[in-house]
């Protein structure tokens, strides 16, 4: 299984392609994350002589670079996404570029080179607040600044990939 992974220098990802390189270890990974703030390359610095694993510099709106790396992988994970709430009340328009740009990126270059399986990896802030309980998959979408409604967007655009492709 050839793997491309977005985001990857980041904690979740960078944790989740140890997690992969471990239970998998014949799984090819590539780790493409565009390092910003929240990506760290050092976080997989433990696999940087592990022959199966590569990393890529790159944006996942940069429909050109994504398509150089993409081909021939058979899973996409993706854990990219720009973060925190008040940086996205700042300025929101780095939210809308990778969260729903990126991710309609990534579903065309899935769909066109017929990736077996996309997952995109979410928040719980698509749902709003909570006073009690918890939420679930069916939970009213809720999303109340830039950032969650950013994830919200990159969500549903993921299923309707799913539903019509």
């Amino acid at each position: 299984m050839k793997y491309f992974i977005t985001g990857g220098a980041g904690f979740i990802g960078s944790n989740f392609i140890r997690y992969l390189a471990m239970r998998e270890p014949e799984a090819e990974i590539i780790n493409y994350d565009k390092l910003t703030y929240a990506g760290n390359p050092d976080n997989l610095s433990d696999l940087e002589n592990n022959g199966r694993y590569v990393f890529v510099k790159g944006d996942i709106a940069d429909a050109e670079t994504v398509d150089k790396h993409i081909r021939g992988c058979d899973i996409l994970i993706n854990f990219a996404a720009e973060t925190h709430v008040d940086r996205s009340i700042g300025d929101p328009r780095d939210f809308i570029t990778t969260d729903i740009v990126g991710t309609y990126v990534l579903l065309e270059k899935a769909r066109k080179y017929s990736i077996k399986k996309f997952v995109q990896i979410s928040t719980d802030e698509v749902y709003g607040s909570i006073e009690k309980g918890s939420f679930n998959e069916d939970s009213t979408l809720k999303p109340t600044n830039p950032y969650s409604a950013s994830k919200t967007g990159a969500d549903r655009l993921a299923f309707s990939y799913w539903s019509t492709y």
